[in-house]
């Protein structure tokens, strides 16, 4: 995998307890578009919604409930929410 992409899958419940996921801030967000710069590396669960991540110069992704994200520190993307997303969320 390349530090500079976006990593998705589709977890087990065994994996999100045993990564505390549960334990994790909550960030909520309703419709809207956005640019976003990631300072730091986010790893994240989506609780409810549906986003479509749009990166620098690539193509767009569209991510929705059950889904776990990993977005690498240096990314350059917009964002268009597309219904209210919940997500926990985890910064390193």
């Amino acid at each position: 995998m390349d530090d500079t992409e976006i990593h998705h899958e589709r977890p087990s419940p065994a994996k999100l307890e045993v990564m505390g996921v549960e334990h994790w801030p909550v960030w909520r967000r309703e419709v809207a578009t956005f640019p976003w710069h990631y300072r730091q590396e986010e790893t994240c669960y989506i609780v409810r919604g549906r986003f479509r991540v749009t990166p620098e110069g690539g193509a767009p992704r569209e991510y929705a409930r059950g889904d776990l994200i990993r977005f690498p520190v240096g990314l350059n993307c917009t964002w268009e929410i597309l219904e209210p997303v919940e997500k926990h969320y985890l910064l390193t």
